[in-house]
């Protein structure tokens, strides 16, 4: 806010008379119960038809055709997320670049979700391949450590014809 024009960049109606006076910042425990991530659906269905480029109806028939499915409210409102944009734009690009028809859309979405989820389980697996391998490094050291020591490690002789004779202490 500069002083010369309180007016902008004032927040609803800070410096102006009769205003509300300056907006409070969240407290660190409202920030937090509101953390904003790209699934937290926040877009009403205009506000996402206009930020993917489509019409209304457009995004409500991906909707029911499945290959879009927003969040909705407890009114039955659709709410869009930052990635359900996203795949939006992927639905038009798919549609108008590549001329794609949208059941072919819809297989392809499957697809990549499907691709996605092995690559996690893949992920996943790999964690535990590494966790048992470390495990069994771990038991193999405990092996080792209980050898007694008074033992030698055999190495057998050269050709010899050498005849020895062992004799117990007593």
């Amino acid at each position: 806010m500069s002083p010369d024009n309180p007016g902008i960049g004032a927040g609803l109606g800070e410096g102006l008379p009769g205003g509300p006076g300056p907006r409070r910042r969240p407290t660190v425990a409202a920030a937090a119960a509101y953390v904003l991530t790209e699934e937290t659906p926040v877009y009403v269905i205009s506000v996402a038809a206009e930020l993917s480029g489509l019409h209304p109806q457009t995004l409500r028939q991906y909707d029911r055709l499945g290959l879009v499915c927003p969040d909705r409210t407890g009114g039955g409102g659709r709410r869009y997320s930052a990635r359900d944009i996203q795949q939006l734009r992927e639905v038009q690009r798919l549609s108008q670049d590549e001329g794609i028809n949208l059941a072919g859309i819809k297989r392809i979405i499957e697809l990549e979700n499907q691709v996605a989820a092995l690559q996690s389980r893949v992920a996943e697996l790999a964690a535990a391949v590494e966790g048992a391998g470390a495990a069994l490094q771990a038991r193999e050291a405990a092996v080792h450590a209980s050898y007694r020591r008074d033992l030698v490690p055999y190495q057998p002789a050269a050709q010899s014809s050498a005849l020895v004779v062992w004799r117990p202490r007593r």
